[in-house]
C-alpha cells in the first residue's frame, strides 16, 4: 500500500461504531502558505453526518471546512468544521443525557434532563464559531499545533436556554467569579488534562449565552456537540463547550490546564476591548474575543478568468460582534482599494457577505485582497502580530487569478 491508501485508512476508521468513510487527496482545497508537510499528509474525508472536509487529524477527530462551502452567510451542519482536543468522544443517547449545574456558588444546584432543558424559555443567536488557531497554518514563522487554513470558522443560528436562565434556577450567589465547563469527551490516557474551561460571571449572564440543542433548525451535529453545547458569541471557539454535562460557579480562578497553561496571548499585544481579568497576569492574558477578518470565497485561488469579462468577487466578514461596517477590496494587489457591497445583516456576531463587481483589463496574475473592519475602528492587518500559539491571525491575504 502507497502512502495515500494507508492515509485513507486511517481517515476511513471507526468512531464509536460509526460506519468507514472514504477519503481523497486535500491538495486542491488547501490554501497556498501552509507548512509543507500539510500537503503530505492532508486529505479530503466525510466524517459521519458529515460532507468530505479537509482532515488536518483523525485522533482527535479536526476537520477544515473547504472555501467552496463557506459561500453563504449560513454554514450547512454537515460542512461545519470540527474541532476537538481529545480523542474519546462518546455517542450520547439524548434521553439519557444529563446536565449537571452546581458548584461551590450555586445555592440551590440543580441536574438538568434535556426536557428540562428544553422548557426553559428559548432563545437564538446567529453567531460564528471560529477556532482560536484559525490561520495558524499561515503563522510565518510556523508555530506549532493544528496547522488551520481559513476554514476552521463557520456561522449558525443557534437555539437553546440562556446560560443565565439556567444558573439563576440553580441560585448563582453574588460572589461567584468564573463559571466552569466540561463536557463528555475525555482523553485516552489518564495523564492527559481534561478539556475544562471557564468563563468570567459576566460573560455568563450575557442574554446571548445560550446553552444549545439546535443549530440550523436542527439537533446539533455528533461532531458538533450534540446533544447541547455552550454558545459565546463573539468569543473565540474554545469557550464553546461541546457535549455539556457540567456547569460549576466558583468564588475563585479556575486553574485548570486549559485555562492556566493554553489560550493565551501575549498581554497587551492585540486591539481587543473585552478582557477575562481574572484569569490574566503581567505577562500573558486568556484570548477571548474575535478579531475582524474576513475570506475570499469565489474567485478561487488559480482560478483562469478572461480579459474584458466582468468578475464578482465574493466572500465573508465577521468580528468579534462589535458588527461589520466596512470591507475594502483591492483588484490590483493592494495598490488602489475600492468599497465592496455589504449583504443583509443578520446580526452583529454573524457572518456578513460581501461582493464587488471589476473588470480585467489586463493579462496576466492578478492579486485581489480584503480588508474588513468593524463599528469600534478595528480592522484586519497588513503584518502579522506573532505569537508562539498563532493565535488571531486576521492578516489580509491575497488570492490570486489567472487573467487570460
Amino acid at each position: 500500500m502507497d502512502r495515500r491508501q494507508v492515509l485513507a485508512g486511517i481517515a476511513g476508521a471507526t468512531f464509536a461504531g460509526t460506519a468507514p468513510r472514504l477519503a481523497e487527496a486535500a491538495e486542491g482545497f488547501l490554501s497556498r502558505g501552509l507548512p509543507p508537510g500539510e500537503y503530505d499528509t492532508a486529505m479530503l474525508a466525510a466524517l459521519p453526518g458529515k460532507k468530505k472536509l479537509i482532515k488536518l487529524s483523525y485522533r482527535p477527530p479536526n476537520y477544515e471546512t473547504p472555501l467552496d462551502y463557506l459561500r453563504t452567510a449560513i454554514t450547512p451542519n454537515d460542512a461545519f468544521f470540527v474541532r476537538y482536543h481529545l480523542a474519546v468522544i462518546p455517542e450520547i443517547d439524548v434521553k439519557e443525557w444529563k446536565l449537571k449545574v452546581g458548584g461551590e456558588a450555586a445555592a440551590t444546584p440543580l441536574t438538568l434532563t434535556m426536557a428540562e432543558l428544553s422548557a426553559f424559555p428559548p432563545a437564538t443567536v446567529t453567531a460564528v464559531c471560529q477556532c482560536a488557531g484559525a490561520r495558524r497554518g499561515w503563522s510565518e514563522p510556523h508555530v506549532a499545533g493544528v496547522e488551520w487554513g481559513p476554514g476552521a470558522v463557520g456561522n449558525a443560528v443557534w437555539k437553546g436556554a440562556r446560560l443565565k436562565d439556567v444558573l439563576g434556577k440553580a441560585g448563582l450567589r453574588k460572589d461567584a467569579v468564573e463559571i466552569v465547563l466540561d463536557g463528555a469527551d475525555g482523553p485516552v490516557l489518564d495523564k492527559t488534562p481534561d478539556f475544562r474551561k471557564s468563563i468570567p460571571v459576566e460573560k455568563a449572564l450575557d442574554d446571548n449565552t445560550l446553552i444549545a440543542y439546535e443549530m440550523n433548525g436542527a439537533p446539533l451535529p455528533h461532531f458538533n456537540g450534540f446533544p447541547a453545547r455552550l454558545i459565546v458569541p463573539g468569543w473565540v471557539a474554545t469557550y464553546w463547550m461541546k457535549h455539556i454535562t457540567d456547569i460549576a460557579a466558583v468564588t475563585k480562578p479556575f486553574d485548570g490546564f486549559w485555562m492556566k497553561g493554553a489560550y493565551r496571548i501575549p498581554t497587551g499585544k492585540f486591539p481587543v476591548l473585552q478582557h477575562f481579568l481574572t484569569q490574566a497576569n503581567a505577562v500573558n492574558e486568556p484570548i477571548t474575543e474575535m478579531l475582524p477578518n474576513s475570506l475570499i470565497a469565489s474567485p478561487a485561488a488559480g482560478a483562469r478568468v478572461s480579459r474584458g469579462a466582468g468578475l464578482e468577487v465574493q466572500g465573508l466578514a465577521w468580528d468579534g460582534g462589535y458588527g461589520i461596517d466596512h470591507v475594502d477590496v483591492s483588484t490590483d494587489g493592494g495598490a488602489t482599494w475600492a468599497d465592496a457591497e455589504l449583504g443583509k445583516d443578520l446580526g452583529r456576531f454573524s457572518f456578513r457577505e460581501w461582493r464587488h463587481r471589476f473588470t480585467p483589463d489586463k493579462q496576466g496574475k492578478v492579486a485581489i485582497l480584503a480588508r474588513a473592519g468593524n463599528r469600534v475602528g478595528q480592522s484586519q492587518v497588513d503584518t502579522l502580530i506573532f505569537n508562539p500559539a498563532g493565535y488571531h491571525n486576521n492578516v489580509v491575504r491575497p488570492t490570486v487569478i489567472e487573467v487570460a
